[in-house]
């Protein structure tokens, strides 16, 4: 299988990368950045493009299964508007041309508590992105709701470090398990497994309960 990959130099995307290259079910492994990574693989191909500019780059955009894992905070983007157009805009219209193009499987990388009717912006803008990609024609979509999320110490940004603490001292004493803080690792682990296991539905949703078993 061919797999697609946006979204790869973060904290999911770098685990999800290194599993899929080691994977005898991958034999390529396709990524799209704005900077190349220090990464060389024989399956690997990466490709660095502007994602202002899709059409472009439209013909690359062809494979077996798109993960996406694209992201970002407003404080790293510079603002909403910026935001969400790496959060909705970049993501749909990239799943958009990959349905165009016949790929079959897509698996999204959402937020616990993904909702476009939400009064907050960040919930908000992944239940539209959510809502808009079922639409796509995919024959399979598995959408990741995870809490938050454990990354790897050079991407770790300080509100998280403080929330993790927090959140576990909770756990401990049986507050807010449901929020129990998720490692990228088993994340993306749980993302490939989902991949390879055929579904009679084309939709499923996987909430933070279902990313621990």
């Amino acid at each position: 299988m061919k797999a697609l990959v946006i979204g790869a130099t973060g904290a999911t995307g770098r685990e999800l990368v290194q599993l899929l290259l080691k994977d005898e079910d991958f034999d390529q492994v396709t990524i799209f950045v704005r900077t190349a990574p220090n990464i060389n693989h024989k399956k690997l191909t990466i490709h660095e493009i502007d994602f202002k500019e899709l059409e472009k780059n439209k013909e690359l955009i062809k494979g077996d299964i798109l993960f996406s894992a694209l992201g970002t905070t407003k404080k790293d983007a510079g603002g909403k508007d910026q935001q969400y157009e790496i959060d909705y805009t970049y993501q749909y219209e990239f799943a958009q041309i990959a349905a165009e193009n016949g790929v079959a499987n897509y698996s999204l990388v959402s937020s616990v508590g993904a909702n476009s009717k939400s009064s907050f912006f960040y919930p908000k803008i992944k239940g539209a992105l959510e809502e808009a990609v079922k639409k796509l024609n995919f024959k399979k979509i598995d959408i990741f709701q995870p809490p938050m999320l454990i990354r790897q110490p050079d991407l770790m940004r300080e509100g998280e470090k403080s929330g993790i603490k927090i959140l576990n001292k909770l756990n401990k004493i049986g507050i807010l398990k449901s929020q129990k803080p998720l490692a990228v690792e088993k994340l993306a682990v749980k993302m490939l497994k989902m991949a390879k296991t055929p579904s009679k539905e084309k939709v499923s949703t996987c909430l933070p309960k279902d990313l621990f078993i």
